[in-house]
């Protein structure tokens, strides 16, 4: 099988880490990252000291360190504290049929492993951190050394955006290209909370775009919706509770990104794009930087990889300058017929819903 863009870029890398930081570690980092295994760097950060332990004893191809805390601002500083949604979310969560079925397997889940609770999102009840010491994640990456992190995560069911508020100003000093954040879609019109509106609003004024969004609907005990996941959380159908949205720099707008990236951080960025499932944005930024990108790998090469991406289920994948041309010509592959979902259309929905699984 030929390989994936991102695979091309990551045998492109040679030594140069991926360098991740994944603050609400639990369950793991996306798999996707291990891609960049042996030069893929981990800061794993998480409220349950029993997962750190666990994640950490399954490491074997990446230098990786979990550390046991709660994140957020330091102490003394004036919106410590003063971000959440919990008000709100107090009134609104208790009608999610969710929470029903949390209440009807309370019992059970007291009695269940730590794996078994950390999989249904019980992390509150397992071997927690000190509670009264404060994780501040720009002031831990400098004490140790972190000069230089490609990828942000954060996800930690709580005070996510006091997290991303430490980061206030400071995203191009760690060389930051790209955050995956868990987004509110309920809240109020304050510019403190953590909701999703104050999320695009302070990504935007750090220089970065909006490249994909995720949302998650939930649904009311009144009238229980069918999980999504074998675990009780999102539903089929719903209110849009929360969701994923997944932010980075964008060189090749027309007024660039204001900031110099050299070839590693241009290549690791167009691999992220590839794996965020925005191909063809990773495609705009190797035409746009195609000198710079010529010394680490072919660029006809890599585009051919980005256009087999698209073409998950052709026996017959066409190259890049193929498929363009086909769409240059106005092709009927571009388009869905009248009153039919091709079954071809159905197994893709179905492939991206097993390879990009929702937490």
């Amino acid at each position: 099988m030929p390989a994936s863009f991102a695979e091309l870029v990551a045998r492109s890398l040679k030594s140069e880490p991926f360098a991740l930081v994944d603050v609400g570690c639990s369950g793991g980092i996306d798999p996707k990252w291990r891609v960049f295994e042996p030069q893929l760097r981990i800061l794993g950060i998480d409220a349950s000291e029993g997962e750190c332990r666990r994640l950490a004893s399954l490491e074997k191809g990446a230098d990786a360190d979990y550390v046991a805390g709660f994140a957020g601002l330091p102490e003394g500083h004036p919106l410590r504290h003063k971000t959440s949604v919990a008000p709100i979310g107090d009134l609104i969560q208790p009608r999610f049929s969710y929470m029903r079925t949390r209440e009807i397997r309370r019992a059970w889940l007291a009695q269940a492993p730590h794996e078994e609770r950390m999989r249904q999102n019980e992390w509150q009840t397992t071997e927690l951190a000190d509670e009264a010491r404060t994780i501040v994640v720009p002031q831990l990456l400098a004490e140790r050394g972190w000069k230089n992190v490609d990828y942000l995560k954060i996800d930690i069911d709580r005070d996510d955006f006091e997290v991303l508020l430490s980061f206030d100003g400071r995203f191009e000093e760690f060389g930051l290209m790209a955050v995956q954040l868990e987004v509110m879609f309920i809240g109020s019109d304050s510019d403190l909370q953590h909701s999703f509106h104050n999320t695009d609003r302070f990504m935007r004024r750090q220089g970065f775009e909006l490249f994909d969004l995720e949302v998650r609907r939930y649904s009311t005990r009144a009238l229980p919706g069918r999980y999504i996941w074998p675990t009780p959380a999102e539903t089929e159908f719903g209110r849009p509770f929360m969701g994923e949205a997944y932010y980075a720099l964008d060189p090749a707008a027309a007024k660039g990104c204001g900031r110099t990236l050299d070839a590693g951080k241009l290549a690791k960025l167009a691999a992220i794009f590839s794996l965020w499932n925005v191909p063809d944005v990773a495609a705009e930024l190797l035409l746009a930087e195609r000198s710079v990108f010529e010394p680490l790998f072919s660029v006809d090469a890599a585009l051919d990889a980005l256009a087999a991406q698209v073409q998950p289920f052709s026996l017959r994948r066409r190259s890049y300058a193929d498929y363009l041309a086909q769409f240059e010509k106005d092709s009927a592959a571009f388009y869905r017929p009248e009153g039919h979902v091709p079954l071809r259309e159905r197994l893709a929905a179905a492939w991206r819903g097993f390879v990009r699984p929702r937490r």
